[in-house]
């Protein structure tokens, strides 16, 4: 069963070059509501366990050491049909890739910088949002 709620991460990369308002402009004027939303910067320890399902592959370390090295935007939107409209609107995680007007073709560097996430589930929007927002009910 689709929800209505998704979770996304604005990564260090857009929260350096001062890109969370024109992000988080793009994603309200595409029909979404915040519904919680916090700057925070993740532990290692935090880093380690988000990202637990990547721990074998080889580019762990740099991505545990890109999601750290600065604060990001943990927020938890609601649109019907959410999970798979925000996918949308990121674009590809190669920012090459992107559609034009997309969140990454417009904001994200590379693969590795590409400036924001965005649940691929239902069930990881309510694992992903429980981890940053803990003790809240978002689903």
């Amino acid at each position: 069963m689709a929800t209505n709620r998704t979770f996304t991460m604005l990564k260090p990369d857009a929260v350096e070059k001062g890109h969370i308002g024109a992000i988080l402009e793009k994603i309200t004027a595409s029909g979404f509501r915040i519904v919680a939303m916090k700057l925070t910067q993740m532990t290692a320890a935090d880093a380690k366990e988000f990202y637990a399902i990547h721990k074998e592959r080889p580019f762990f370390g740099e991505l545990v050491e890109y999601m750290t090295r600065g604060p990001i935007v943990a927020a938890v939107l609601e649109k019907d049909n959410a999970v798979e409209d925000f996918r949308t609107l990121i674009g590809a995680t190669n920012p090459a890739d992107a559609a034009e007007g997309t969140i990454r073709k417009l904001y994200a560097a590379s693969i590795g910088e590409n400036a924001v996430h965005g649940s691929d589930s239902d069930e990881n929007a309510a694992i992903e949002s429980a981890f940053h927002f803990a003790g809240r009910e978002m689903f």
